[in-house]
C-alpha cells in the first residue's frame, strides 16, 4: 500500500495546473442502497496508507471516533469513516488512511483502497442539492468515471470539525474587532467546504465588511467578472467595488491557483489583493501561490490571523514579507 504514495512529493507539480490526484476507497456496503459507494480524498492530504494498528479506546469520544493510535511517538485520533457516513456498518475496516494538513494528523478507517486517479478539477462537479442535503454537506465534489461509476470527494475538514471539534472554540474569534467604515469594503471569497465558509463568514461579520461567497473558483470568477463589468459601466475602478479576494486552493471546476491567475492577469483587477486560505500549508503550496501572484497565504482555522491579514490588506497597511515561514 505504501507504493501508492511513494511518489507523493512529485505530485506537488500538479498544483497550479487545475489538476489533482485522488485516492479512491470504499467504506462497505451501504445498507440503504445495497451498493458499495466509491469515495475519494485528495492525495495532497494523505501521508500514508497502512494496516490499522492497535487502537486504544478513549472515554467520552464521539461515536465515530474509535480512539487513538501511536504513530512514531505521536498520538493520532482515529475516525471510522463508515460509522461517520452511516454505511457499511457490518464491514471490516482494517485499512487506515493517515491524513495530515493544517498542522493536524488523523487516521481514517476504510474498508479498502483502490487506486490513485488523476483528474482535472474541471471534471469535478459541485454536488447537486439533493446529494448535499442527504450527506449533510459531507461531499464537496462529484465526478463520473469511464465505467459510469460516481466518485464522491469527501470534505475531511467537516469530518474533523464534527468528530474532534478542534475548530469549535469561540476563543478563536476573541478580540476580532470591526474595521472603521467597514461597509465601504467588500470581500469576494471562494471555498468548497461548508465548515470553512462558516468560519470565513463569521470572521467577515466580526470585522464588518460586506462579502460575496462562492463554492468554487469558477463561481467566484463569474461573480468577479459581473462586478468588473458593472464598475466599468459606471466609470469606477474595480478596486473601488472589490477590496480583496480570498480563495481556497482545492475546489471543483476551478481551483484557487487558476482563479488567482485570472484575477492577476486581468488589468481591471489591478490593486485588488488575493489571499490564499488553505489547509494545505506545505511550503511548496505556499511558494506556488506566490508564483501565481497571491499576495499572502493564511492557514485555515486561524480566524484571528485571517482577520489581521484582511484588515491590513484592505486598509492598505504595510504588508508582511511574502516569503513563507520555513518552520512550517
Amino acid at each position: 500500500m505504501s507504493d501508492l504514495l511513494k511518489n507523493i512529493d512529485a505530485r506537488t507539480r500538479l498544483a497550479g495546473t487545475n489538476k489533482l490526484e485522488i485516492l479512491l476507497f470504499t467504506l462497505g456496503i451501504d445498507q440503504r442502497t445495497g451498493r458499495r459507494e466509491t469515495f475519494g480524498i485528495n492525495v495532497f492530504k494523505v501521508r500514508e496508507v497502512m494496516r490499522t494498528p492497535a487502537i486504544t479506546a478513549a472515554p467520552e469520544m464521539p461515536a465515530a471516533v474509535e480512539g487513538m493510535v501511536s504513530l512514531r511517538g505521536v498520538l493520532v485520533p482515529v475516525v471510522d469513516l463508515g460509522k461517520y457516513v452511516g454505511v457499511g456498518e457490518k464491514s471490516a475496516r482494517d485499512i487506515m488512511i493517515v491524513t495530515e494538513y493544517n498542522g493536524h494528523t488523523q487516521g481514517f478507517l476504510v474498508e479498502a483502497v483502490d487506486t490513485i486517479l488523476r483528474l482535472d478539477w474541471s471534471q469535478m462537479r459541485v454536488p447537486p442539492d439533493m446529494l448535499t442535503a442527504k450527506m449533510g454537506g459531507l461531499v464537496t465534489a462529484v465526478t463520473e468515471l469511464a465505467d459510469n461509476k460516481l466518485v464522491m470527494l469527501l470534505d475531511v475538514e467537516k469530518v474533523l470539525s464534527e468528530t474532534t471539534r478542534y475548530d469549535d472554540d469561540q476563543l478563536l474569534f476573541k478580540d476580532i474587532e470591526p474595521i472603521a467604515d467597514a461597509d465601504r469594503y467588500m470581500v469576494v471569497f471562494a471555498d468548497d467546504s461548508s465548515v470553512a465558509r462558516k468560519q470565513i463568514t463569521q470572521t467577515l461579520d466580526l470585522i464588518g465588511v460586506r462579502y460575496v461567497g462562492a463554492v468554487n473558483g469558477r463561481q467566484a470568477w463569474e461573480e468577479l467578472k459581473k462586478i468588473a463589468a458593472a464598475a466599468e459601466a459606471s466609470g469606477h475602478k474595480v478596486s473601488d467595488r472589490v477590496s480583496l479576494v480570498l480563495t481556497d486552493v482545492e475546489m471543483p471546476e476551478m481551483d484557487g491557483y487558476i482563479l488567482t491567475r485570472h484575477v492577476k492577469s486581468d488589468l481591471r483587477f489591478e490593486g485588488v489583493p488575493v489571499v490564499m486560505h488553505s489547509s494545505l500549508s506545505g511550503m511548496s503550496n505556499q511558494q506556488l501561490g506566490i508564483s501565481v501572484g497571491v499576495d499572502e497565504y493564511v492557514p485555515k482555522f486561524e480566524p484571528q490571523r485571517l482577520a489581521q491579514t484582511l484588515r491590513r490588506l484592505i486598509l492598505g497597511e504595510q504588508a508582511a514579507p511574502a516569503v513563507p515561514d520555513k518552520k512550517k
